[in-house]
């Protein structure tokens, strides 16, 4: 009996109080404690700056100025256990629509319905309408999802990520 109230008030977070776990899939929970562990270097199941520059630092990230990390844990309202670190992502991604509605509206420029948007086609859109892409904006965007040799950019994918945090495994 006790290992399922432990699960129980895991799922709910700390205070039992905590709805954060329903926002996510199983499997989007666990990719989470995973990247948790990996940030939280010292294991004491508290993200510090500490953490964060030692993690940073092994990513190559070797002066990463005090207040940046600062900023960082600044951004959660106390300790950032792993029920506060899904609760910032949870905050994060409150905004974003789902899947199938970013799929929709890539799917009107996708006539063909093939998938994919010609890369120059899809930056042009980006850097001339509404809230417009920088350069910097752009060279981030194809260095997360690089065109196809034939300059094909498959938006399912970025769709996917949007929603999901990452690439299909595929």
């Amino acid at each position: 009996m006790a290992p399922k109230k432990a699960k129980r008030r895991q799922q709910q977070g700390e205070g039992g109080s905590s709805n954060v776990f329903s926002m996510f899939e199983q499997s989007q929970i666990q990719e989470y404690k995973e990247a948790f562990t990996i940030i939280d270097q010292n294991r004491d199941g508290i993200i510090s700056k500490d953490d964060l520059r030692d993690v940073l630092a092994t990513m190559g990230q070797l002066n990463v100025k005090n207040e940046e990390l600062e900023a960082m844990v600044k951004e959660a309202s106390g300790p950032i256990n792993f029920t506060v670190f899904l609760t910032m992502f949870g905050e994060k991604l409150k905004g974003a629509d789902p899947e199938d509605v970013i799929v929709s509206a890539f799917k009107v420029l996708d006539p063909e319905a093939t998938g994919s948007i010609k890369k120059e086609f899809l930056e042009e859109l980006l850097t001339t309408q509404c809230d417009r892409f920088t350069a910097e904006e752009m060279t981030n965007l194809w260095a997360a999802f690089p065109p196809d040799v034939a300059g094909n950019v498959d938006y399912k994918n970025i769709c996917y990520v949007i929603t999901h945090g990452e690439d299909k495994e595929e």
